[in-house]
């Protein structure tokens, strides 16, 4: 008895040849089904299940894709990116703290006009003094102070938070300034976080 209730076990957690004789799901399908779960959801949440092409991409070849879409996506992503008109990417780091900070926004439970965060310490260490954050993403302790406050290096901090296929493909990131889920002034709020010398980041 002992040995059948491994047995199961093993297969229950994906043990053994059976586990790769599942076939793949067509595509097709899966965005069919997924469509149809949403079908009398809102217009707005509707088109949050609409892949676009680099999500599709992502999806199809599970993050991984070949070189020429690994290419592709970055030139298309690179497009996507809306630099402030006035070339000042530094705001405010308080503002900035707030962003990262704050989750709230985007959920369905939501009431209208909730403040929509970045919620940053989710996945990254931002800070010495606090001790609850999410480690998806690398520390960025000393963000700033480490690239020696380099205007150039700004920017491309701005462009990473706007959209960070731009550096990396199929990042687990959010595309915050491509979905419009922070807008310019947050965005640039959450640079000088990372930027400023004053910021607890850079302390």
């Amino acid at each position: 008895m002992k040995n059948i209730v491994l047995a199961a076990g093993f297969l229950a957690f994906g043990g053994g040849a059976f586990a790769q004789d599942i076939p793949k799901a067509d595509p097709a399908t899966v965005e069919k089904y997924v469509q149809s779960i949403w079908s009398k959801a809102s217009p707005e949440w509707q088109a949050r299940v609409k892949l676009d092409e680099t999500q599709r991409i992502c999806s199809e070849t599970n993050n991984t894709p070949s070189q020429a879409q690994f290419e592709a996506i970055i030139a298309r992503e690179k497009a996507s990116v809306a630099y402030p008109a006035d070339g000042n990417v530094m705001g405010d780091w308080k503002r900035g703290m707030v962003v990262a900070q704050r989750g709230t926004g985007g959920q369905f439970s939501d009431a209208p006009g909730t403040y929509q965060g970045g919620n940053c310490f989710a996945c990254h260490e931002l800070t010495k003094e606090e001790v609850s954050y999410g480690t998806l993403g690398p520390s960025l302790l000393g963000y700033g102070k480490n690239r020696k406050f380099d205007p150039a290096e700004a920017k491309a901090a701005f462009a990473k938070i706007y959209n960070p296929h731009v550096v990396f493909p199929c990042s687990q990131m959010p595309r915050f300034g491509h979905t419009k889920f922070l807008t310019e002034e947050q965005i640039k709020d959450a640079v000088a976080l990372l930027f400023s010398p004053d910021s607890p980041v850079n302390k």
